[in-house]
């Protein structure tokens, strides 16, 4: 048994994609929505243990604040200060990310190499972080943008270390954003915004022509065709579907517990079934 920690986690499709990899692989195994309130997340990470279960993803709010409840947490996970995937084992919890090479992986497949590149990530929460860190790691320069200045600071400030002179930040406003997205190559949107069921919401401004040699991934995946997607689109700019990293993120945590490699492409067709799409 394994299941997905979060609040509220009722719009995820996780479930499907992961019991369809299961049912496939013909393992006896069960992925369960598990809703768990903030002021309840000690509880539930020690009941994990209690109830026999193999594991767990984690996702908002609680990724950063779930590390504390851990019995260890490996080593990238520390860096990017945030949790999306709990393997039990022995009776210990042990925390991963596997959202950062989830996301270098669907970023590749779609056909961008973040080597030496310039990058804009909107947003400074545990999605950002993951990205930050992908990216950083891969060589890329990367400009955080954030509303609320002071997370872009704590991101940059915990990934110093690891990364001296690749990472900066700046409040996120429509001069910023304007201006840091000419210069740069990939726009990363690590932020709810334009996610179901506020699907007419963007953060690029209306007024602002996208710029065409722009590669934009948008982390939201539902609709599959977010606001700011059919704004870079239409604008003739690339773009890459956050489906990619849900998938290849759930692919390596089916991995962490079960030992085996799931189908990505029985993934995605789940997750293609409930949002209404085709692959």
């Amino acid at each position: 048994m394994v299941g997905l920690i979060g609040w509220p986690v009722g719009h995820s499709l996780s479930s499907a994609m992961h019991n369809a990899a299961f049912a496939e692989l013909g393992l006896n195994w069960c992925y369960v929505p598990l809703p768990v309130r903030p002021e309840r997340l000690e509880e539930a990470v020690r009941g994990l243990v209690a109830l026999g279960f193999a594991g767990a993803n984690v996702t908002v709010p609680h990724k950063e604040m779930v590390m504390a409840y851990l019995d260890e947490v490996t080593p990238g996970a520390q860096a990017i200060g945030a949790i999306n995937t709990i393997v039990v084992r022995g009776g210990r919890t042990i925390g991963h990310n596997t959202d950062w090479r989830g996301f270098l992986s669907a970023l590749r497949q779609g056909g961008f190499a973040p080597e030496g590149r310039r990058a804009v990530i909107l947003g400074a929460g545990g999605a950002a972080r993951a990205v930050a860190y992908a990216l950083a790691s891969a060589g890329s320069q990367v400009i955080i943008l954030n509303r609320t200045l002071k997370h872009a600071e704590a991101l940059v400030e915990d990934l110093s270390s690891l990364f001296p002179s690749s990472l900066t930040c700046l409040p996120l406003t429509s001069e910023a954003l304007g201006e840091e997205a000419a210069k740069a190559h990939l726009l990363v949107n690590a932020t709810p915004v334009g996610m179901w069921p506020e699907v007419e919401s963007s953060l690029w401004p209306e007024e602002l022509p996208f710029p065409k040699h722009l590669t934009l991934f948008e982390l939201v995946y539902n609709p599959l065709r977010t606001k700011l997607v059919k704004q870079a689109a239409s604008a003739g700019a690339k773009t890459i579907e956050g489906l990619g990293m849900l998938v290849n993120q759930g692919a390596l945590a089916f991995e962490l517990w079960t030992g085996i490699r799931p189908s990505l492409e029985t993934m995605y067709k789940a997750c293609y079934q409930i949002l209404g799409g085709k692959r």
